[in-house]
């Protein structure tokens, strides 16, 4: 132990003396290249001489500025003056992240070799990660709520990449560690392309720009030629979220990516006056008084087995009073089998075609079968 502290404390200093942070109080920033952004509201990027610059709002407080990052070369010499922002020498060689949402698009940006240790490693699924974690290739660096401090030293990584928190009171002992921490505030956007263009900075960090550039303008296109589909649909039915969690039914604001979901679909949101970029608990009779007459429900789980309708009754006698539970028209996705969480933040394109092919299935086409979502059996 006295020695881990040792090294810890000579971590910490060598950090320091290398230090992330940079700053020239006479620095001017010349006009740089505005990398574009069609969607993304929390994230900008400038390119400039030998830099580029990212700026993460703050999704809690807009008028401010969560986190900026100025992305070096690590073949190229350092800049002789640059803002004030944590630096990041690219492409990351070594790194720790958090999420399977973040691992995932790193595989598919061929740059996995960069990734040194995960966080909850029980969500993995890619096989080139879950053997590389076997082998021991990949640490396993704990729960990402409270993660191994002592193995992540011991990893030396380029950056860190996590999810952050409002209100979560800073990263502790890992901010003393003087390595950079990403904050992927990606899942803060308030639509599914703003979120997915995302990849665009991690392409950046990875050594992958061009391919997550093509990947994000495949996508799109994809995304928006379904959502063209869904506009000539003759109406616009209710879709109803989920289930309750606890005493409360955390239902989709009029700003949320799966709000955004239902309309690009072509269905309505029963939530819509709540005007939030994130979820909204309501009590359960709230939702049913708001919801009760939705035409389709849908049901994200984790279970060893595929739920049934008689399971969901059993669950809460309120279900049954919905129309959906009524008229059988509930659809429910497991989320322990499928790749749901992983998959559809950079490919969103995905779900909204499985949307489209449940709320309107006179538009939908071979291509716009369900993958995640299936009927309930009785």
């Amino acid at each position: 132990m006295r020695s881990l502290t040792t090294f810890f404390s000579a971590f910490v200093v060598l950090s320091f003396l290398f230090s992330c942070k940079s700053g020239n109080a006479r620095f001017s920033e010349v006009a740089g290249d505005t990398v574009p952004m069609s969607y993304a509201v929390n994230l900008a990027m400038v390119d400039f001489d030998g830099y580029t610059r990212v700026d993460v709002r703050n999704p809690w407080d807009t008028t401010r500025t969560l986190h900026t990052y100025l992305l070096v070369p690590a073949a190229a010499d350092m800049p002789a003056a640059l803002p004030e922002g944590t630096v990041i020498r690219t492409p990351l060689k070594s790194s720790v992240i958090y999420s399977s949402v973040h691992n995932s698009l790193v595989v598919e940006l061929g740059a996995d070799s960069a990734i040194s240790g995960i966080c909850d490693v029980q969500y993995i699924h890619q096989p080139q990660l879950v053997e590389r974690i076997k082998s021991g290739d990949i640490a396993d660096c704990g729960n990402s709520m409270t993660p191994n401090i002592e193995r992540i030293i011991e990893l030396r990584p380029d950056a860190i990449l996590l999810s952050p928190f409002e209100n979560s009171g800073g990263y502790g002992k890992l901010a003393q560690l003087g390595v950079p921490i990403v904050e992927c505030a990606d899942y803060m956007e308030t639509s599914p392309l703003g979120r997915a263009e995302w990849m665009k900075f991690y392409g950046r960090l990875f050594g992958a720009e061009s391919l997550a550039d093509s990947l994000f303008d495949s996508t799109e296109t994809a995304y928006l030629a379904i959502k063209h589909l869904a506009d000539s649909a003759a109406t616009r039915p209710e879709v109803l979220m989920d289930r309750m969690f606890g005493a409360v039914w955390n239902v989709p604001g009029a700003y949320s990516t799966m709000g955004r979901f239902i309309e690009d679909a072509g269905g309505a949101n029963p939530f819509c006056e709540y005007k939030v970029s994130g979820s909204t608990p309501l009590a359960p009779e709230q939702v049913l008084y708001k919801a009760g007459d939705a035409r389709v429900w849908l049901i994200r789980y984790a279970q060893n087995d595929d739920m049934t309708m008689s399971q969901l009754a059993a669950d809460n006698a309120i279900y049954g009073k919905f129309a959906p539970f009524i008229n059988n028209n509930v659809y429910g996705c497991n989320t322990s089998v499928s790749y749901f969480y992983e998959d559809i933040p950079f490919h969103p394109h995905w779900l909204l075609g499985e949307f489209v092919a449940i709320i309107h299935p006179e538009l939908a086409a071979d291509s716009l079968s369900p993958r995640y979502f299936k009927k309930l059996n009785p």
